[in-house]
């Protein structure tokens, strides 16, 4: 698609969250097109993912507003319009008028006009600024709509149409374009695995020509928490693993498909994903990043088109994996711990055991939050929401009352094995004065090896 409309921001690296600085002028709408052209572009797109899943959910749906109060978006704004399910009109017109069992007579009578570009603007909103994809919703729906999935159908159309919010298409044009959202490019991810190596006197490995393992990371763990490469070069050293990172493919985060742009989101994942195969990986780490799990774990099959020819694992199963087989043992932490469950690995993505089983090998005394593990309630800065500055104020709401429940635990120490989460609870710490630090699973697991206990 041309960009004819915007224009490049800067990166903010001074605020606690990494993201671009927020636009003087913002600029919603991307290419030359005609508001005729940017609904057709809308409706063909919409229609070209439906099958016969998507229309069995379209059918499907009840009406009963059953999936509202699951949602972290409408429980902080009360607002009906963030209802899940409302979040997919413009994609349940599209599919009545086009591919439903009555389209033929809704075209031909224009019962069932199409929908308009300020209709679509509206929808903007509600698509990419209050739907992380989190897939709560799911959980509670008596006809089981996975509304998230649909969600993401929809944001392919709205990319089509060019109307992407201008931070987001920002930081996945130039993650196309240099390889990260966040300007880690390979040069500087090598300069900083070179320091971080030399900050914590740990062999870092790098572009080796074959390994076992191929180490991915995330541009916010690379650009704000670098010492999570550090800590996942002492635990693999610490295992005796042959492993590496690789300047040619070192990236997990992949916003074309936050984004909607299923081309680029195959570019992003090809890119690990031919990195996997020239060094013969069996099995690529994913960091801690909630969607690049969802990303190649469970939709990169079908950017590669057949099976993947190595495992995938998201870094706290690799770990408790290793906590299983004895490779890897740890010290007590005499602490009690409250485990923020990120939404992709957890709810979406089936490993919600994993990091209770680490922590348990921690020896910690876990305090679950009210409506924890599979219906954890969402940070709300997944699915590229925390890159648009106008979802600000509603985005804080949410953690407001995240903040509630993590709290009402008593817990000493807040843990996840989310970077975007981890980033979310600083920013919005300091925003609402929290007085906490999230900390990081994988961090911790590194500073408490048992140095003796290596096989």
């Amino acid at each position: 698609m041309s960009d004819t409309t915007v224009t490049e921001i800067e990166l903010d690296f001074e605020s606690k969250r990494f993201s671009v600085r927020k636009p003087e002028e913002r600029f919603d709408v991307q290419g030359d097109m005609t508001d005729d052209e940017r609904v057709e572009k809308a409706m063909v797109n919409f229609a070209k993912d439906f099958g016969r899943v998507s229309a069995t959910y379209m059918e499907a749906c009840i009406h009963c507003g059953a999936c509202a109060h699951a949602c972290p978006f409408y429980e902080a704004s009360g607002d009906p319009r963030h209802t899940p399910i409302w979040k997919l009109e413009p994609f349940k017109q599209a599919y009545k008028r086009e591919a439903g069992p009555l389209a033929f007579m809704y075209k031909t009578l224009n019962l069932k006009p199409k929908v308009t570009v300020d209709e679509l603007k509206e929808w903007q909103e509600l698509l990419y600024d209050t739907c992380t994809m989190c897939g709560r919703c799911t959980l509670i729906c008596p006809m089981s709509i996975d509304i998230a999935t649909l969600v993401g159908m929809a944001r392919h159309a709205m990319f089509h149409a060019g109307l992407v919010p201008h931070e987001l298409y920002t930081v996945t044009a130039k993650a196309q374009k240099e390889g990260s959202p966040l300007g880690a490019t390979p040069s500087v991810f090598e300069d900083r695995v070179e320091w971080m190596g030399d900050e914590h006197e740990v062999d870092m490995h790098i572009d080796e020509d074959q390994a076992d393992v191929l180490v991915l990371m995330s541009s916010i763990e690379i650009q704000k928490y670098p010492e999570s490469m550090a800590a996942t070069a002492k635990i693999l050293n610490h295992m005796g693993k042959s492993w590496t990172f690789r300047t040619d493919g070192y990236e997990a985060t992949n916003f074309g498909m936050l984004s909607g742009n299923t081309g680029w989101q195959k570019d992003m994942s090809m890119k690990v994903i031919s990195t996997a195969e020239k060094i013969g990986a069996k099995l690529v780490i994913l960091p801690e990043c909630g969607h690049a799990y969802q990303a190649l774990r469970w939709q990169g099959a079908n950017m590669y088109g057949k099976p993947l020819p190595f495992k995938v694992q998201h870094i706290s199963e690799f770990l408790a994996d290793a906590v299983d087989s004895g490779d890897l043992k740890l010290k007590t932490v005499n602490k009690s711990v409250a485990f923020h469950d990120p939404c992709q690995v957890s709810r979406r993505g089936g490993a919600t055991p994993a990091p209770r089983k680490v922590l348990e090998a921690l020896g910690v005394e876990l305090k679950e939050a009210e409506s924890g593990g599979n219906m954890n309630l969402c940070c709300g800065g997944g699915g590229g929401v925390i890159t648009i500055h106008r979802a600000d104020t509603l985005r804080y709401k949410i953690m407001a009352n995240k903040f509630r429940q993590l709290d009402s635990t008593g817990a000493e120490m807040m843990v996840t094995s989310c970077s975007n989460c981890r980033q979310n609870f600083d920013e919005s710490g300091e925003k609402l004065s929290w007085g906490k630090d999230m900390n990081s699973l994988l961090e911790l697991v590194a500073e408490n090896l048992v140095e003796d206990a290596k096989r």
